[in-house]
């Protein structure tokens, strides 16, 4: 057991939204009870949470977390495969080293939950998969071990294999090997369904069988698209297929937010701050947050960390405020819009009874960066404290 007393401020991201002057009460690692007074035992540690800022463990929705590792090159590089376009087959879990320096910088910044995965050099990368930020061994840090399957247009792909001198070296060539791949599982999965018995199934294919539960619905397509028309194309090919889509970065999903709002498609936006690295990045400004959110998207924030270090999604949150974004939904960005984007939200994103005790505290409003994390709590237990 724990209890947070006395809370001056908590954002449970719920339906209580923000509650005052409360305690939070924590028993096996969930969330046992909010409410003002809470009577324990003399003995159950206590935080004094006077004058603090409660709310859940950020969740930041697209990075890659212990996939590029810090201070490394080739050695700690390990999340782009780039010697076949496709290659769907690829699971983040392998590849991901919880030892590394960025985790514990996470927890520094209050961040208990993310989505990591493949990088973008490649049409279709690999799998996604969420994480909590705590822990040495990633098998027991897992929340759900496949939330998206990567593929990616626009510029990366095309630089990337444009180098190697051969396909896809245009957004044509991109598309097409994006559809052919989809084909090619959805034949696979056709015969092996009408397959009378074993004998008469197909011979195993291992890219085939990683995208079954793209084409059952299981797993979104999780689509790199910064450009106006690569998020369209993104659109286009889900609808072909008829499965499911997460966008992004949508770097200008700002000149088309009506557009993405009648879609119906979640966009995780980022990483806004920083520079213009390459030309498809020209119209990116932390207005579009705001303005997707207006138009009626779901909208979540990344850092793409290591592009932007983990430990400042909040700052990220905060510059969409200031752009213009209400406070309220920026919290909601780094919080409980991602938890749902990634179909984890009955885990982590709010601070409710039953859900995992995945708290930051912090000394004032999260969205001003002179504040501090001052505890971060996973699983209910300390795993950090300034």
């Amino acid at each position: 057991m724990m209890l947070i007393k006395n809370c001056g401020k908590v954002f449970t991201m719920g339906k209580d939204r923000v509650l005052e002057n409360v305690d939070v009460l924590i028993e096996d690692g969930k969330i046992k009870e909010i409410g003002k007074n809470l009577s324990v035992e003399s003995d159950v540690p206590t935080i004094d949470g006077t004058d603090r800022y409660v709310y859940p463990g950020f969740v930041d929705g697209h990075c890659h977390l212990g996939m590029f590792e810090e201070g490394i090159g080739f050695e700690g590089n390990d999340a782009n495969e780039m010697t076949n376009p496709v290659m769907p087959e690829l699971r983040a879990i392998d590849a991901i080293n919880p030892m590394d320096l960025s985790f514990d910088e996470a927890l520094q910044g209050g961040i208990t939950s993310v989505a990591t995965g493949p990088g973008s050099a490649n049409v279709i990368g690999g799998q996604f998969t969420s994480i909590k930020t705590a822990g040495n061994r990633v098998d027991d840090m897992v929340i759900k071990e496949v939330i998206g399957m990567k593929c990616a247009f626009g510029e990366n792909p095309k630089r990337v294999y444009n180098s190697k001198g051969q396909t896809p070296m245009t957004r044509m060539a991109t598309a097409s090997k994006l559809r052919e791949s989809l084909f090619k599982a959805k034949d696979y999965l056709d015969k092996k369904e009408r397959a009378e018995d074993d004998s008469k199934k197909p011979s195993f294919d291992i890219k085939n069988e990683a995208l079954i539960p793209v084409l059952k619905g299981d797993t979104p397509l999780k689509a790199h698209a910064h450009r106006a028309d690569d998020i369209y194309t993104a659109i286009r090919i889900a609808k072909e297929f008829n499965v499911r889509l997460t966008l992004e970065h949508c770097t200008e999903g700002h000149l088309i937010a009506d557009e993405l709002a009648k879609e119906g498609y979640p966009a995780i936006v980022g990483p806004t701050f920083g520079n213009r690295s390459k030309y498809e990045l020209k119209n990116k400004t932390f207005d579009t947050p705001k303005i997707l959110q207006e138009a009626g998207v779901k909208v979540a924030i990344m850092t793409d960390s290591p592009v932007i270090p983990l430990q400042h999604l909040n700052l990220c949150a905060s510059l969409a405020a200031r752009a213009g974004m209400d406070r309220y939904e920026a919290i909601k960005a780094i919080t409980i819009n991602p938890a749902e984007i990634l179909e984890i939200s009955d885990r982590v994103g709010s601070l409710e009874v039953g859900k995992d005790a995945d708290i930051a505290i912090f000394d004032g409003d999260a969205l001003d960066v002179q504040n501090h994390v001052l505890y971060t709590i996973v699983n209910g237990k300390i795993v950090y404290q300034k």
